[in-house]
């Protein structure tokens, strides 16, 4: 039986891969999506989710807008990275499927409570505000979750937007804290497992060679920007791959909490590898991953689509 998901998500070049990929293994079943502002603003990261459920041939999955600004601090983008569009140099027609009507952040709480208990996977790509901001507005729903797998933080000092943050808990690390708090399973993928997946030449000669459209669109997004030619590194898709292939992955059940308040360190994850601090644990976070069979298993699931 496909296991049921909802995808968080704020395309965004590699949560456009995690998306596809999610779209192309029959082991899970995507619910709908939600967008939220993060890698770019949410009018943007809403159409880039519908743009590639089109492209992946599924007119028919809802998509929502969620939240378009952190619970209480200013919008921080990725357009450095991500580009004006989200995708890169990817460019994907206009979406011919509007908009679902009604706020994602109602769509999430509904599906949940309209799910059998813990049958529902919520998977984030990107800031947690939508689920923070959904456990704020209907606490009962957090008992109804099967568990939430994510990707963000970084497990040993190692941050990408600070010496010690990742980018989707920097940006609303106070949504980060609540769902960190709230009970609910969690499985992280923070940055230390995820920078090793880059790109490589034959990597990407591979995908181009599926003869696809959702295989050329995904090589077009992993194709290096000149003139620096920095592998690119599939970050979200870590959380569609743990799902349908956890045996890729090891972690450790350990407790995870989220800096809020200093300057210096706001959006830090601080991972408690030792039980030093007596705290209870809270989330599994995920240590290593088998590159070559990440991309194997990638390059495989890309062949489903259109």
């Amino acid at each position: 039986m496909a296991r049921r998901i909802i995808i968080d998500t704020d395309p965004g070049i590699d949560d456009a891969i995690a998306i596809l990929l999610a779209l192309a293994s029959p082991e899970l079943e995507v619910l709908g999506l939600v967008a939220v502002a993060g890698n770019r603003p949410l009018a943007t990261t809403e159409r880039n989710a519908r743009a590639l459920c089109a492209l992946a041939g599924r007119h028919e999955l809802a998509v929502y807008a969620g939240c378009d600004r952190p619970i209480r601090r200013p919008p921080f983008m990725a357009v450095r990275v991500h580009g004006d569009s989200g995708l890169g140099r990817l460019e994907l027609p206009p979406p011919p499927t509007p908009l679902r009507p009604g706020h994602g952040v109602d769509f999430l709480i509904d599906a949940i409570r309209a799910a059998p208990t813990r049958t529902l996977t919520l998977c984030p790509l990107g800031p947690l505000t939508n689920i923070a901001t959904a456990l704020d507005k209907a606490p009962d729903i957090a008992g109804r979750i099967a568990e939430i797998v994510l990707m963000g933080g970084a497990s040993r000092p190692f941050g990408n937007v600070t010496p010690v943050a990742e980018f989707n808990i920097h940006v609303d690390p106070d949504a980060a804290a609540i769902v960190f708090n709230s009970g609910i399973p969690i499985t992280m993928a923070p940055l230390d497992v995820t920078l090793p997946l880059r790109t490589t030449p034959r990597r990407l000669a591979l995908i181009r060679a599926l003869g696809n459209r959702s295989g050329a669109a995904v090589a077009e997004l992993l194709r290096p920007v000149a003139p620096a030619r920095t592998p690119m590194r599939l970050h979200d898709p870590c959380v569609i791959a743990y799902l349908v292939m956890p045996e890729l992955f090891r972690g450790r059940v350990v407790n995870v909490a989220i800096e809020t308040e200093s300057e210096l360190t706001i959006g830090m994850s601080v991972i408690d590898w030792r039980g030093v601090s007596g705290r209870a644990p809270n989330a599994r976070v995920l240590e290593k991953v088998d590159v070559d069979g990440f991309y194997a298993l990638l390059t495989e699931r890309l062949a489903n689509l259109p």
